[in-house]
């Protein structure tokens, strides 16, 4: 960006730029420069149709450009978010591989071509992948400040994480920090607030960086913000660090980013810059802010724009002359001509590599490795007392594990624990975990399932593998997209460069008296269509230790459904199988066979069926029961083999008659097997949403083991 200006001749004062010298001054010239010459030439291809998507930087490139003078590359944790490119090409992203992700060629280091441009991500410089959903970030990069100060006081831990999968990025250096960034318009979200609470409660080497260019997309500051000003609103937290900056002018940003640093790596607490930037082009290329934006509010902007303001800047200070910057100008567009041409000459991904990376290529949890065997010892224990016996053995095992959630812990107050038992769940299926292993290992969260979920995908992230906890699934939605978008996810659309190994434990079910609406909810079909997800349902104590084993043991995400009504049944209990013990995913279990029909079940219908075999089997019927126990993946083999044997089949869950879990195995029965079956798949759904309000729990079971036996009767008289 040409200037005309006449040069003087000055000598440089350290003090005045903050100690930098010239070449790093004009190296932040020509980064920023750089940063805006991608995004004008993204914006020439996307007008040629040879991109699909863009999102510029421009405006943010001064406060981003001196905020990578400060953070290490491959050393600090970093999860920038899209109007970040300058702070990128600081930490050594290359502009070729930047146009290799807008044009979704194979090679694109981010994502494969997975993702839409400036989503940034390279596990080298410790740029955790990036999704399009708003403000997720915040809560992830809490879990990964966390796994900081874990790592510190475990090295056994990272010792473990270095053996894991994908073992060369679990990394831990002295005085590392997490930085996360966001726009003005991301603090509306929750996660945004939830994570500076955890942030703050527990001093975590966080650095925020908020840039508020005054818009989020078109609603202005204020109509977004509480007096508009999100540091004015942030600066009553405790422990935080708080300061603005004009992140038009990269050596005011310098300064006050370089004390927010400072402050974090001296593990004193958080830190959030609030940074003044412009954002001189539309939102993007599907918006136009002519629409929303006056002319005059425009051309105040121009006035603010960094780099016609750096270069001024330099040339005046004599640190550069006019000639120089032409020179240097000319070979960025060089270099952006050079990377171009590279980019549109690359390969596209292969159409089946769509495939690759949903789960993780190195851990099968559905293989025979899995398939233990239980030696069994001690006396009988509940479904909820295998749990936290389970827990307890992996958790010696692996120094890697943590768990937490709402009331998890036996007491947040380590001192009252002489004094008292202690909680350990509501439940009591962590009861004793935190006396044995910490505070450090075990812990309460504040009441943010968003947050809970987010906190656990940057731990495992990190190499760590949190077992957390969601203590009724009725109250799983808030943290739904961290569910949907980031932890199924992570792995693929980071094309295998990050994962998060989460085990999400998770209370579900009815039959509980006076749960009412918001204690019985089903709804497992709504996970299993998530991709990368796994979920298991088991209804045993024994099938509790060896899948629960199982999914800390993988290297996917798990969701691990846990029927509150089984917890302490009494026709479920099993002696310990031993610390080994797995069950694979995929796998069902023959809970009785028989020759007339079949029922294909999963959960706390289990022993239902099996009363009703019971009732059958007296009347002369002999009935066949699979327990499916792992709903993603399924076990098609067993369910095909059974209907293929009996040729009548009942399809039996505890959920909607219409889009559950069973609607659709009876619907893939219907498609692939018709020829098999002498009678029309039945269907019998608890619905237990309504049974909670029974006055009597043997209201609510019998009819359900009646309808069972009706509706075998009826396929048989078919």
């Amino acid at each position: 960006m040409a200037v005309q200006t006449r040069v003087k001749v000055a000598k440089l004062d350290s003090a005045k730029f903050r100690g930098l010298d010239r070449n790093t001054l004009v190296r932040l010239y020509r980064t920023m420069f750089l940063s805006r010459r991608l995004d004008d030439r993204e914006i020439q291809l996307k007008r040629q149709n040879k991109i699909y998507f863009q999102i510029s930087s421009a405006g943010h490139e001064a406060v981003t450009a001196a905020l990578g003078l400060l953070l290490r590359p491959g050393v600090d944790w970093l999860y920038p978010y899209y109007r970040d490119r300058a702070f990128c090409l600081m930490m050594g992203v290359t502009p070729l591989e930047m146009l290799l992700q807008a044009v979704g060629a194979k090679d694109d280091p981010s994502s494969g071509g997975r993702q839409m441009p400036s989503h940034w991500g390279h596990p080298k410089y410790n740029i955790v992948t990036k999704s399009s959903c708003t403000g997720t970030q915040f809560v992830q990069a809490v879990g990964a400040a966390e796994a900081t100060l874990y790592f510190e006081g475990r090295p056994k831990a990272l010792a473990q994480a270095k053996k894991a999968p994908l073992g060369k990025y679990a990394r831990h250096e002295a005085n590392e920090i997490v930085y996360v960034s966001g726009g003005d318009g991301a603090t509306s979200e929750g996660e945004f607030w939830e994570s500076l609470n955890a942030a703050c409660a527990k001093k975590l080497p966080l650095l925020y960086l908020v840039e508020d260019n005054g818009y989020a997309i078109s609603v202005p500051v204020e109509v977004q913000t509480a007096g508009g000003s999100i540091s004015r609103l942030a600066r009553s937290f405790p422990c935080l660090h708080v300061d603005e900056c004009d992140g038009t002018d990269p050596l005011v940003s310098y300064d006050v980013l370089k004390e927010a640093v400072d402050y974090v790596r001296q593990r004193r607490g958080p830190a959030l810059v609030h940074a003044k930037v412009t954002r001189p082009y539309s939102h993007s290329l599907s918006d136009d802010e002519k629409l929303y934006k006056t002319t005059e509010e425009r051309e105040e902007e121009a006035h603010r724009d960094p780099l016609s303001k750096f270069s001024l800047f330099l040339v005046r200070e004599g640190l550069i002359d006019q000639k120089e910057i032409e020179r240097l100008e000319a070979d960025v567009d060089r270099e952006v001509r050079d990377a171009t041409d590279q980019a549109l000459a690359a390969e596209p991904p292969e159409i089946d590599s769509i495939h690759v990376n949903v789960y993780s290529p190195d851990i099968d949890p559905t293989g025979a490795a899995f398939d233990g065997q239980p030696h069994l010892q001690g006396a009988p224990k509940t479904m909820v007392e295998m749990v936290a016996t389970t827990l307890m053995d992996e958790m010696s095992r692996d120094e890697r594990i943590t768990v937490f959630g709402e009331d998890v812990a036996d007491a947040s107050r380590e001192e009252t624990l002489k004094q008292l038992k202690g909680k350990g769940g509501v439940f009591k299926a962590t009861a004793g975990l935190q006396r044995k292993y910490g505070a450090d290992r075990v812990f309460n969260t504040p009441l943010a399932e968003a947050a809970i979920v987010g906190r656990a995908i940057g731990m495992a992230t990190r190499g760590l593998k949190p077992v957390a906890e969601i203590q009724f699934f009725d109250y799983i939605w808030p943290a739904m997209m961290q569910i949907r978008d980031e932890l199924a996810v992570l792995r693929w659309r980071s094309n295998g460069g990050f994962k998060c190994p989460v085990v999400l434990r998770v209370a579900i079910g009815g039959y509980l008296t006076g749960g009412g609406i918001y204690h019985s909810q089903s709804g497992e079909s709504i996970f299993t269509h998530c991709p990368g997800l796994r979920v298991v349902m088991p209804s045993t104590a024994l099938d509790v230790a060896g899948m629960l084993r199982t999914a800390i043991r993988a290297d996917d995400p798990v969701m691990f459904l846990e029927h509150k009504h089984l917890y302490r049944q009494p026709y479920n209990r099993s002696e310990y199988p031993g610390p080994d013990f797995t069950v694979p995913f995929g796998k069902a279990r023959i809970v009785r066979e028989g020759a007339d029909a079949s029922i294909i079940t999963y959960g706390a219908i289990v022993h239902r069926a099996e009363v009703a075999a019971a009732q059958l089997h007296r009347e002369g019927i002999d009935v066949e029961i699979i327990d499916l126990r792992s709903l993603s993946p399924y076990d098609w083999d067993s369910i095909a083999a059974t209907v293929c044997k009996n040729h009548r089949v009942i399809v039996a869950y505890e959920d909607m008659l219409s889009w559950g879990f069973g609607a659709e195995i009876a619907a893939r029965i219907g498609s692939e097997l018709f020829h098999e079956l002498d009678a029309p798949v039945q269907r019998v759904a608890a619905m237990d949403t309504f049974c909670a309000y029974q006055p009597k729990l043997e209201d609510v079971i019998l009819p359900q083991v009646d309808h069972l036996t009706a509706a075998v009767k009826a396929i048989l008289d078919y």
